[in-house]
């Protein structure tokens, strides 16, 4: 079967698996906090000496853009600041009162929302305040998030003092046309001169962060789009999928009409051409989405096996326990998830209230875990193996019946107790995964609710 026939066969709709169970299937209904802590406690206990990764969600932009599916907040009023600063400093400080010990920190990341949306002094204020309650291990990793437009020379510095050396610039697409589609306008000239920046104070890892299937995208312009990017040699790069998904994000994702999205077969074309012509330039392929130069840590993760994938997506640090701060943001117990109060409003008054601000979450049950290790397996590096009793489920006889047709169309082999995605199959990754995903096989959803595969 030719590429294209799978492509039509398989680009079905699924999760993207920076969890499982995916959000969508966790169980609220027996979901507590005080159950969830104490998972979050038990794996700190066992765990701190690898340390914790913390996830800070700054949610606040100044402009909607139209592809975006994140949890955010439009405002141009920057006196907001100060106040969620001081919030996400007292959630901290009630996750370090509940640990009982300061917690090593092996990485933080900035999301958002626009985290350069905040001042230099606030970003220093919000770091310097974290820090002050922890230890830092000696291999951390600090990230964040940057807007091309509003970024400037002194938030780089700020933050590169604060120990961060890796972060990512948003482009999604240079063509005017897109970017006047998406509302996210914003030239080369000042993506290259934060780039330039960026390199001039020292950041080892900076990282453009690209997306395919837009609404006007167009074959000529991508590769306009790619040449630019690479002119650049960023250390990485992101390919990320535009996930269609207007019946959840409303308004924001109905900017344009739905005609206007190139169709499967034009869309897989984009990231193929994107593909090569990355490879040409010396990168590689890394999991879903994402593409190294050897000389990033990226890279290197992946080849010692030190890969791991969260609601962060991939990061280079294997950490057991993260913890989210900030409206929306989800925490990682490894037994657990919980997911903040979606609304800025809501997530001040419960944490001045004294309390940890979770609305949801799940509990992981042992074959949860099992099956995360499987998942996780596929997402970081294509394969994954039950040989080992601890790897074997109950639902796995009927895993490798789903797996038998994608193995007839060359996409995996199995041999024995292992599983090996095809290199040329890893577009197709997300639908091995959903194989695996018991929740998603035992209760298909009568409507859609995840973005299309491919």
């Amino acid at each position: 079967m030719n590429k294209s026939s799978l492509i039509n066969k398989y680009n079905v709709s699924g999760p993207r698996y920076t969890s499982y169970p995916t959000v969508p299937y966790w169980d609220d209904s027996n979901f507590t906090s005080e159950l969830y802590l104490h998972t979050l406690k038990n794996t700190f206990e066992s765990s701190n000496s690898q340390g914790i990764s913390l996830y800070i969600h700054l949610p606040f932009c100044e402009s909607l853009c139209t592809f975006c599916a994140c949890h955010k907040h439009i405002t141009k009023r920057h006196e907001v600041e100060e106040e969620y600063i001081e919030t996400l400093l007292m959630e901290w400080a009630l996750y370090v009162n509940f640990l009982e010990q300061k917690p090593q920190i092996s990485e933080i990341h900035l999301g958002g929302g626009t985290p350069t949306f905040f001042s230099a002094k606030n970003l220093s204020k919000l770091i310097e305040g974290i820090l002050q309650k922890s230890i830092l291990r000696e291999d951390y990793d600090f990230s964040f998030e940057a807007h091309p437009n509003n970024t400037t020379r002194e938030q780089l510095q700020v933050l590169y003092d604060l120990g961060f050396r890796r972060l990512s610039l948003g482009i999604q697409d240079y063509d005017k046309k897109v970017q006047k589609a998406i509302n996210r306008i914003q030239s080369f000239e000042q993506v290259k001169k934060v780039s330039k920046w960026s390199k001039e104070i020292g950041y080892t890892s900076i990282s453009h962060d690209l997306v395919f299937g837009l609404p006007f995208q167009i074959l000529d312009n991508m590769k306009d789009s790619i040449s630019k990017t690479v002119s650049l040699l960023p250390d990485r790069i992101s390919l990320y999928s535009y996930a269609h998904v207007p019946w959840i994000k409303g308004v924001g994702q109905r900017g344009f009409d739905e005609k206007d999205l190139p169709k499967a077969k034009e869309k897989r074309q984009l990231y193929e051409v994107a593909k090569s012509a990355f490879e040409y330039y010396g990168y590689h392929e890394i999991g879903m989405d994402h593409f190294s130069l050897k000389t990033d840590n990226l890279f290197q993760s992946f080849k010692n096996k030190k890969l791991h994938r969260n609601f962060m997506g991939y990061t280079t640090n294997k950490t057991k326990l993260m913890i989210g701060l900030g409206m929306s943001a989800i925490g990682d117990s490894w037994g657990g998830f919980a997911q903040n109060v979606k609304h800025v409003k809501d997530y001040q008054e419960m944490v001045k209230g004294g309390h940890l601000p979770f609305y949801r979450g799940h509990i992981l049950s042992s074959e949860d875990k099992i099956i995360r290790k499987h998942i996780l397996n596929l997402m970081c590096y294509q394969e994954t193996s039950w040989q080992d009793e601890s790897m074997q489920f109950e639902g796995i006889g009927h895993t490798l019946e789903l797996l038998e047709e994608m193995k007839s169309d060359g996409l995996l082999t199995i041999e024995g107790k292992s599983l090996v995605v095809a290199k040329e199959a890893i577009p197709f990754i997300r639908n091995v995964c959903m194989a695996f995903d018991k929740y998603l096989t035992r209760n298909q959803p009568e409507k859609a609710i995840f973005s299309k595969t491919i």
